[in-house]
């Protein structure tokens, strides 16, 4: 009974046409659809423009009384605009086989228009969602450095493989099965189209399930440049803005392919690593004179280690009857020792390192540059440059320190060196 009220409305121009002999019955056809068409398409336009103001608006004051705001980033990113034109659409499919009743061939072809406007905006109402959900999600810490545009983008990618399929079928007549027998037998050139995105989506799974990289990381990546922070992690880049303010794109697959090093552990724990040496000249190392250690003792970190050092030195020389009018002789402390000691007592007693954490002053191989004394420690402020001050102050101490123990730090060629020579020369 509806369709044949609508039926009945769509006709009233060409009844009214005919019955005033006005024109002939085919251009009475004719003019019959035209005007049902403008009449249609301002009723759809308006009805359009309601829905949309309704529904958005209904969105807005649903948004404000909700404790979510899932609903806010839903409003932000139109999707109420898109849902609002389904009702029209609803419409159009409806009236249009009566209006073109006449014109069966254009009636489809219309539907078929339709159908593909149909297609596109449910994926738009979908992608709006996902943007949504990814938005809504990255206020949430557990989700904040996780590899969301990733996933949201597969999903987007399936979302319009569906909808090409479906439109095929709509333009083609053909069932979905002829389309994926196609796609079956282009595989291996859909492989190499999509080979970024298909290693992309496997990365972003492995990079996820594995926790290997999150939005945040410090990441160095020597290969591609790379020594920033990675601002954001999608199907098939990684954007890392580096410490210079550039930015460097790496493919996602990358992560997974090649090494790279993920200061994550380093900014989680308690310290940051301090592994630095200075190179001693090896001619400078001698053994200590009495009368040189009790000299030594002035200096507060090492006075009650000296003490008790040299009791002990002393007694099992005299236990051993060790003859001491050579230094060599028995156990004798240098001054590459006493300088190592030194420089461990003042970096387990320096504010800035973290006590719970490796502490150690070693010795490295001898090479042809002198003795490496390598201090290995960690200092309690991670941040860069508040880590840098402190590895500075630090060693700026112990350079300084050198000369007390009568000691060279190795150069190429030295000062002594070159004093050496202008006195040769001189003479």
């Amino acid at each position: 009974m509806q369709e044949g009220l609508v039926y009945e409305l769509s006709r009233k121009f060409y009844h009214f046409l005919i019955n005033g002999d006005v024109v002939s019955e085919k251009l009475a056809v004719q003019l019959n659809l035209l005007l049902n068409l403008i009449v249609v398409t301002i009723v759809v336009f308006l009805l359009d423009l309601v829905f949309k103001k309704v529904i958005i608006r209904a969105f807005a004051i649903f948004s404000t009384k909700t404790k979510t705001s899932f609903d806010d980033f839903l409003v932000q990113s139109n999707f109420p605009r898109y849902i609002a034109h389904i009702v029209p659409l609803v419409l159009i499919i409806a009236i249009i086989p009566v209006i073109f009743v006449d014109y069966p061939g254009w009636g489809n072809f219309c539907l078929k228009i339709v159908d593909i406007y149909m297609a596109v905006l449910a994926v738009w109402i979908i992608r709006s969602f996902l943007r949504s959900l990814k938005n809504y999600l990255r206020t949430k810490d557990a989700y904040k450095d996780k590899p969301l545009d990733s996933f949201i983008q597969v999903f987007l990618i399936f979302a319009w493989i569906i909808a090409s399929v479906y439109l095929f079928t709509v333009l083609t007549g053909k069932s979905p099965i002829a389309i994926l027998t196609a796609l079956g037998a282009a595989s291996a050139v859909i492989l190499l189209i999509f080979k970024d995105s298909i290693l992309g989506f496997v990365a972003s799974i492995q990079v996820a399930a594995n926790d290997m990289v999150r939005i945040g990381d410090w990441i160095t990546v020597e290969k591609y440049g790379a020594d920033g922070d990675v601002m954001e992690i999608n199907l098939a880049t990684v954007k890392v803005r580096n410490f210079d303010n550039t930015v460097t794109t790496i493919p996602t697959y990358a992560l997974i392919a090649d090494s790279f090093r993920n200061w994550r552990g380093m900014q989680d724990s308690g310290g940051r690593r301090i592994k630095r040496a200075v190179n001693i000249a090896v001619s400078s190392i001698r053994y200590l004179t009495e009368k040189e250690v009790e000299e030594l003792k002035n200096i507060q970190l090492l006075e009650s280690y000296l003490e008790h050092r040299q009791k002990d030195i002393a007694k099992y020389n005299e236990d051993n009857n060790i003859d001491k009018t050579i230094l060599l002789n028995g156990r004798n402390q240098t001054n590459m020792g006493v300088f190592r000691k030194y420089i461990d007592t003042f970096v387990k007693n320096h504010p800035a390192i973290n006590k719970d954490m490796t502490m150690m002053v070693r010795h490295l191989p001898p090479t042809a540059q002198g003795i490496p004394l390598e201090v290995y420690i960690f200092s309690s402020d991670k941040r860069w440059v508040n880590y840098e001050h402190i590895m500075a102050d630090i060693f700026d101490h112990i350079l300084a320190a050198v000369p007390y123990f009568d000691l060279e730090i190795y150069e190429s060629p030295s000062s002594k060196d070159m004093k050496r020579l202008s006195q040769g020369a001189a003479k």
